[in-house]
């Protein structure tokens, strides 16, 4: 008797029980663009908008670069100012804290942007390894701008933004990462269906216009 009676309670709620499963699982968009596409500037815009978490890959991985004490710190050093992309162990663990350490600090932020990740298919398989059924991804926002106005902009950007991967050199070696390593997972999530492109060579207004009725019409 109180068997059926917990079956009809299930039959009854199942939407509310989907709901609830959501909610205990992040709910992840994938901002990926070459350097200086403006990720970082079109994520502070989303979160003034709407209810997401920023996450960003290269913020978390130079925070911890910069902890003292750290054991990762110096090889995510070596790493970025070679333009390399660092071992996914490493990020992935500091983008699994910062998700959970979120949830957990507010129930009702489990939406992330995760800002440049995935890198490439070993940073891909990764995050389907350790994360599966863990967080959901639901498509990738991609700001799609011409290598040319990315180093410019980087080079702006590095006259105050003391990143010593914001010169010439480096800028080079990581645009020829990002299009060799990063171009192709954009490619296969675009054979699914799950990449929402935004020209992103245009100013900052007009970017987030066309960036805002996507994250409207997703919901």
């Amino acid at each position: 008797m109180i068997g059926g009676l917990f079956a009809k309670v299930f039959q009854r709620v199942p939407s509310l029980l989907y709901r609830v499963s959501l909610m205990m699982k992040p709910q992840v968009v994938f901002v990926l663009g070459g350097p200086g596409a403006g990720k970082g500037t079109q994520c502070s815009k989303i979160v003034e908008s709407f209810n997401y978490t920023h996450l960003s890959a290269g913020d978390l991985l130079r925070a911890e670069r910069a902890r003292e004490g750290s054991e990762s710190g110096q090889l995510i050093s070596n790493y970025i100012k070679e333009g390399k992309i660092v071992p996914v162990e490493i990020t992935i663990n500091l983008l699994k804290k910062a998700m959970e350490e979120t949830m957990q600090g507010d129930e009702k932020k489990f939406r992330f942007l995760i800002d440049g990740f995935p890198r490439n298919g070993d940073n891909l398989q990764g995050w389907e390894k350790v994360m599966e059924g863990k967080a959901d991804v639901k498509f990738v926002l991609f700001f799609d701008c011409g290598n040319e106005v990315c180093i410019d902009r980087c080079l702006e950007r590095g006259k105050s933004s003391g990143r010593s991967d914001d010169n010439r050199e480096s800028l080079e070696k990581r645009i020829q990462t990002y299009l060799q390593s990063t171009r192709p997972i954009i490619d296969q999530y675009e054979k699914s269906g799950k990449v929402r492109t935004i020209d992103a060579s245009r100013c900052v207004d007009e970017v987030f216009a066309d960036v805002k009725a996507v994250l409207d019409k997703e919901g």
